[in-house]
C-alpha cells in the first residue's frame, strides 16, 4: 500500500495505524479469551483429580459386593 496524503496533508497510512494502535476492543477480547482458557485447563484438571477419587471408591464398593456374593 502506497503511502498517499490526502486534502489535509496527513498521511493515511499513518492515521490507519493510528487508529488501528488506538483500538483495543480485540485486545480486551484476547484477555477474556486467555481468561476462559484457564477457566477450562483448571477445571478439567480438577475433575480428572475427582474422577481419580470417584473410580477409586466405586472399585472399593465393586471388590466389596463381589466378595460377599461369592
Amino acid at each position: 500500500m502506497l503511502a498517499t496524503k490526502d486534502r489535509r496533508g496527513t498521511n493515511k497510512m499513518l492515521e490507519r495505524i493510528r487508529r488501528i494502535h488506538k483500538c483495543d476492543r480485540g485486545a480486551t477480547a484476547v484477555e477474556y479469551g486467555l481468561i476462559v482458557s484457564l477457566i477450562v485447563v483448571a477445571t478439567l484438571f480438577s475433575l480428572g483429580n475427582v474422577s481419580n477419587g470417584i473410580q477409586s471408591v466405586l472399585n472399593k464398593i465393586s471388590n466389596v459386593l463381589s466378595a460377599n456374593l461369592i
